[in-house]
């Protein structure tokens, strides 16, 4: 098997269970509007997938972090896990919201951006050193509650531990870009 090869692909409708078309129908209805990317693969447990878009979903449309914050987020996770798909999706969505090219480009390249907003470079020191150390040190946290408050360190955290779970499920399952896109980060020496 090649690493193109996709490992869960789409189930085909006829082949679902009661249950997978409940969930596709739940995600569906949702903020989303259609079965992409993670929930393709997370449709072989469709319990868990309800569960765990119903997160996503609070994460993504509804945290204490704005879309520029939380994507800056979504963008580091994609970049510590060389997860294309998430990167394809979510850079757009980045750039909308207003995160600037030359933060998103030197996180593509796996460097600390050399010009960004105060509250992107809490984002980007929180994250790094959870990320490296497996925890925060006192000034880092600090500096975090500072800008965002309690609530936006946990929902900052979420983020990323969520998303970390999404570019788990992709790369085991290979799962592959849209039709002609390309993957936006290549892997980092």
């Amino acid at each position: 098997m090649t690493a193109r090869t996709p490992r869960m692909p789409m189930i085909p409708d006829a082949e679902m269970t009661e249950a997978q078309k409940a969930a596709v129908k739940d995600i569906v209805s949702g903020p989303r509007g259609h079965l992409v990317g993670p929930f393709i693969p997370l449709l072989r447990s469709p319990d868990f997938m309800t569960r765990l878009q119903k997160t996503g979903e609070y994460l993504r449309f509804n945290s204490a972090l704005e879309p520029r914050r939380s994507e800056m987020v979504i963008l580091m996770t994609a970049r510590l896990w060389t997860q294309a798909f998430e990167w394809h999706h979510h850079r757009p969505i980045a750039e909308k919201a207003g995160l600037a090219a030359g933060v998103i480009d030197a996180i593509a390249e796996g460097r600390r951006p050399a010009k960004m907003a105060a509250d992107e470079a809490v984002i980007y020191d929180f994250i790094d050193e959870l990320s490296r150390a497996r925890s925060v040190s006192d000034a880092t946290y600090k500096r975090a509650v500072e800008a965002f408050g309690e609530r936006g360190v946990i929902d900052m955290i979420g983020i990323h531990g969520y998303y970390s779970l999404l570019a788990m499920v992709l790369n085991v399952s290979r799962a592959p870009l849209p039709e002609g896109a390309k993957p936006g980060i290549d892997p980092l020496p």
